[in-house]
């Protein structure tokens, strides 16, 4: 079974989520469900009914998403030493030739932000990064064709 990579934070605020859903927006949406029918006819006459059965469609799978993703969570130890390979969680600093430095901590999915710096493993750069060292170069394979950074930074 595929195990998902998470950090506690990214764990808790999915159940936090999952939890919304379930006790705010379904009860919401039941509701919006119970006014569309009490307005009568099908769906062919009853907009309303249409769109609280879709908007309910929508929620049920937002709920079953983010089940799975947690019974596949693998929480990771943010405690724990660092080693002087990259693996999740790890803060690195690559640079690119002719390009400033980029510094980037590497974590699961759920947490990913590159506009914040926050890099899925399972990106290319972060797939690439995997196991490497500070003085290793790697080839990133992107849509617009491949480029090479050099990791000159791990924290």
């Amino acid at each position: 079974m595929y195990r998902e990579p998470m950090r506690l934070k990214a764990y808790q605020k999915l159940e936090k989520d999952l939890a919304y859903l379930k006790n705010v927006r379904l009860s919401e949406v039941a509701e919006r469900l119970k006014e569309a029918r009490s307005e009568g006819g099908d769906l062919s006459e009853n907009i309303e009914l249409g769109e609280a059965m879709r908007e309910h469609a929508h929620v049920m799978a937002q709920i079953e998403q983010i089940e799975q993703r947690l019974s596949r969570a693998e929480i990771i130890d943010e405690d724990s030493p660092k080693s002087d390979v990259v693996a999740l969680n790890s803060v690195v600093t690559v640079q690119e030739e002719g390009y400033d430095p980029e510094t980037y901590q590497l974590v699961g999915s759920v947490e990913a932000n590159p506009s914040a710096g926050m890099i899925s493993v399972e990106s290319p750069l972060g797939r690439a990064l995997m196991g490497k060292k500070i003085g290793d170069r790697v080839e990133i394979e992107a849509p617009d064709g491949s480029f090479e950074m050099q990791i000159i930074g791990l924290e």
